[in-house]
């Protein structure tokens, strides 16, 4: 076998308006896969709420879930679903408007009513069916609402649809997030697709508030929860918008295999090695377009923060400094308000929970200007220079620790007057 053979995978822009993505969604599709979106007025009247994407039988999937101890009732069922069918569901139905969380045993008796009827409705067993809801918190879910939308929903079943699908799922997201990535290797055409949500109550410990990705790839269940693994680590478990995890969080990669291709395995060998790596670096580059995606679009967002923190002994250490920045009040408004006020920086790094920190040896810069060096305002910095490029809408903000050799790099957003806004008239 050739390994070496192939493509490298082509990234589609992340601009839903772009005409090139738009171009690319007009006949992408993932064979295997089919989407819908319809109006069930779960919330509110004249809004796609009720998403179903269905798989081909034999297709592998893998899942994470929110660490919130308050799981939802969706979280809990479409976790057991996925055990009970060893990793092969036949539908994903995703609702807007309600996240059926806080509601006990009636959200549970609920959530599964809906997976009932849909596993009749679309023709399959009803643990096939993993349900995703996301919305407000501790209110009844309108089952009747989404039962008597499944025929619609179903009606509506397109291989292509994937921007009704990425409209479908969003709550207060301006945009949809779509992310698409095509390859050659040996012959076979592989192809992957992915939308996302998320704009608040985000900084996700697993994955994002919703993602759905999926290719024709065929992938051995093991080894699909092993590249989940990595390309949600290296992508959605570095973003931030306000440091809130939702109780709904949940992302979902599934493998149809329609790709013909030999089965990816999780321990490779001559055969697969390269393959793995190829898919790999393809789902982790979709992953991160989609992660970047809904903090640029994060609630009132005005500004897309990269912090990178290097020297770090290790990279939690790394971590902990750069997510310790990225949640700080104060840091945040300053950037929104493009002010030069670099000494929040200097602080967030001062209270991380870095033990014996050397604050002689620290060093920072935004947007390539050296700030300080060596714990203390540099003497080359000028505060105009840094003014004056605060109001670009990408900001980068780099820390040099000089203590070891470990570097991470997360993103974030400002913070705004509009998302004050949009959290205090959610309910509204």
């Amino acid at each position: 076998v050739n390994t070496g053979q192939h493509k490298a995978p082509k990234p589609v822009p992340a601009d839903g308006d772009s005409s090139e993505l738009s171009l690319a969604l007009e006949n992408f599709e993932v064979a295997g896969v089919q989407l819908a979106a319809t109006e069930a007025a779960i919330c509110y009247p004249d809004r796609r709420d009720l998403v179903a994407i269905a798989l081909a039988p034999q297709t592998q999937a893998a899942a994470v879930f929110t660490r919130n101890a308050f799981r939802a009732a969706p979280v809990l069922v479409a976790s057991d679903h996925l055990a009970a069918t060893q990793g092969k569901p036949r539908l994903l139905l995703i609702n807007t408007g309600n996240a059926n969380a806080g509601t006990g045993k009636a959200g549970l008796a609920a959530t599964k009513a809906c997976c009932e009827a849909a596993a009749v409705q679309f023709g399959v067993a009803a643990e096939e069916v993993l349900p995703f809801s996301t919305g407000v918190i501790g209110e009844d879910l309108p089952v009747a609402r989404i039962e008597a939308s499944l025929p619609a929903l179903h009606a509506n079943l397109d291989p292509t649809a994937w921007v009704d699908a990425g409209w479908g799922i969003l709550t207060t997201d301006t945009r949809p997030k779509i992310a698409l990535r095509t390859f050659e290797y040996e012959g076979n055409s592989f192809h992957i697709a992915g939308i996302a949500k998320g704009a608040g109550m985000l900084r996700p410990d697993m994955a994002t508030m919703l993602g759905f990705v999926c290719t024709d790839a065929a992938i051995e269940r093991s080894a699909l929860d092993e590249l989940l693994a990595e390309a949600v680590e290296r992508s959605f478990h570095r973003i931030t918008v306000d440091g809130d995890t939702s109780t709904n969080d949940a992302v979902v990669l599934a493998a149809t295999g329609a790709a013909g291709n030999p089965m990816i395995q999780s321990v490779p060998d001559a055969a697969n090695s390269s393959l793995l790596k190829v898919f790999s670096e393809a789902l982790t580059g979709l992953c991160i377009e989609l992660a970047q995606g809904l903090v640029r679009d994060g609630e009132g967002a005005t500004r897309f923060i990269e912090i990178a923190v290097d020297g770090g002994e290790t990279a939690q250490e790394c971590l902990d400094v750069a997510f310790t920045i990225a949640h700080s009040p104060l840091v945040k408004t300053a950037l929104y308000a493009a002010d030069a006020n670099w000494g929040r920086i200097l602080m967030a790094i001062g209270r991380s929970p870095l033990e014996d920190l050397d604050v002689s040896k620290v060093s920072i810069a935004m947007n390539g200007i050296t700030i300080a060096e060596n714990g203390s305002r540099a003497s080359s910095y000028r505060e105009s220079d840094l003014e004056e490029s605060l109001h670009q809408t990408d900001i980068s903000v780099r820390v040099e620790l000089n203590r070891g050799n470990a570097s991470e790099t997360v993103w974030t957003s400002d913070l705004s007057h509009d998302y004050v806004r949009i959290n205090a008239e959610y309910r509204s």
